[in-house]
This record gives C-alpha cells, sequence and structure tokens, in this order.
C-alpha cells in the first residue's frame, strides 16, 4: 500500500509541475517507477499515468485547444506512437535518452532561459515529422513530454494553449502505446495499478495547476518551460550515468 500512496503523491506533484512548466509529468516519475519496478517497467506505467492525467487535463483546458495543429501533429504521434511501442521489447533505448537529455538541457542556452520568444519560425506542417519522431521515442523511453515544447514555443502556443493542445495530441498516441504493450505483453495486472495510482494522483493536480497558468506572464512561463526542459534532461541524463561512465 506505502508504494500506491508514493506513486499517487508523485504523480500529483510530478503532474503539478508538469502542467506549469509545459508537460514532462511522466520524466518525473521515471526515477521512481525504475526503482520500483525496473526499468523496463517505466514506458508501460508512465504511459497509463499520462493517459489517466491526460484525460482529466483534456476535459480542464479544452477550450484552450489549438485544433490546427492537432490536424496536423496526432496522425504523425500516433504513427509513432505504434512504431515506438511494437519496437520497445526489443530495443535499447540508452543512447536514445543520452541524446534527448543533451538536446533538452541545449535549450537553456537556446532561449537564454526564456529571455528570447524565438528561435526559429515555424510553418504547422512542422508537427507531423516532429510528432512521428517523438511519438516513436516515447514508445520506446516513455517520456517524452517537454521534447515538443521547443516546437510549440517557436509557433507562439504558449501558457493554457500549449498544455491543452499537446494533451489533445499525446492522448490517441497513449492509446495506441498502451494498447500494443498490453497485447506485446509488456503490461501485466501489477504494473497496471502502479500506472493507476501515479495516473489517479496526477488526475487530481489538472485543476490547481491551471489556476497558476491563468495569472502567469507569458515571460515567466517560457521561463519555466525552458527550465522544466533541461531538469528533464539532467534526469534522463542521470538516469545513464552508468552508460556515461562506462564510456570513460
Amino acid at each position: 500500500m506505502t508504494v500506491y500512496l508514493l506513486l499517487a503523491a508523485s504523480g500529483f506533484i510530478a503532474w503539478t509541475i508538469s502542467t506549469i512548466g509545459g508537460g514532462g509529468g511522466a520524466m518525473l516519475l521515471v526515477p521512481l517507477v525504475g526503482f520500483v519496478a525496473g526499468a523496463q517497467a517505466v514506458a508501460p506505467v508512465t504511459t497509463l499515468a499520462t493517459l489517466i492525467a491526460g484525460s482529466g487535463r483534456a476535459f480542464v483546458f479544452r477550450r484552450d485547444i489549438e485544433w490546427r495543429v492537432v490536424g496536423w501533429a496526432l496522425p504523425g504521434a500516433a504513427i509513432g506512437g505504434l512504431l515506438g511501442a511494437t519496437a520497445f521489447s526489443s530495443t535499447p533505448a540508452e543512447w536514445l535518452q543520452i541524446v534527448v537529455g543533451l538536446f533538452l538541457i541545449s535549450t537553456v542556452f537556446q532561449y537564454r532561459l526564456g529571455a528570447r520568444k524565438q528561435t526559429f519560425e515555424v510553418s504547422l506542417w512542422w508537427f507531423f515529422p516532429a510528432e512521428l519522431l517523438v511519438g516513436f521515442l516515447s514508445g520506446l523511453i516513455g517520456a517524452m513530454g517537454p521534447v515538443m515544447n521547443n516546437l510549440y514555443l517557436n509557433a507562439g502556443i504558449v501558457k493554457e494553449r500549449m498544455v491543452g493542445t499537446k494533451t489533445a495530441v499525446s492522448l490517441p498516441m497513449h492509446i495506441v502505446q498502451l494498447g500494443t504493450y498490453s497485447a506485446l505483453g509488456s503490461m501485466n495486472g501489477k504494473l497496471f495499478l502502479f500506472g493507476a495510482a501515479a495516473g489517479v494522483g496526477a488526475l487530481a493536480s489538472n485543476w490547481l495547476a491551471r489556476r497558476f497558468l491563468r495569472e502567469m506572464r507569458a515571460r515567466d512561463f517560457r521561463a519555466i518551460v525552458v527550465g522544466f526542459m533541461a531538469l528533464s534532461g539532467a534526469v534522463m541524463m542521470w538516469g545513464q550515468r552508468d552508460t556515461i561512465i562506462g564510456i570513460f
């Protein structure tokens, strides 16, 4: 019972922070899930937790969704999620986490900790290939939420619009991933309970986080998003510290 309460509390804290920081709650759960259930359980458990939490988040932020972006991003996310979940059981993800971690940390320098509004121009169609790649990596690693923030920030989609739009795109992808994990035998009853516990805790965080977003300035939001991306990258790098040390 203690494990489930810990997962629920962690889910609440992680998704409160991630809503304010533009996503990535699953990333904060990765170390705990890895410790409790093992590295191979991270992707299925965090996917279920994200699906439960995202259902509530989609309802809370339903009026802020940019449907034009969803139209481009959703097909890519769904296809990428299916391919990534299919390859999950046979693909080592250590090097992928290191590369993604370095990219996330680099955003601090790209945006000067939120002082810059844009680093490049974005067209709507870019969301299809970007979500295809991120969906695939998410199927392998299980937590890729902050990676897309770079594209959203450069498209001028911030605060509630970013949170609502990202959620509308990711929900179908997580349904596809979860179904694939279950079909391939990567999701058992115990892992389902772990994911459900974290998801229920995260579900309760949506209303609290939305109140913070309403009062926040766009520049402050960008600074938090960039800082959270760098933190997520550092967490991923720390999780692969043995691999990095092995290089040297």
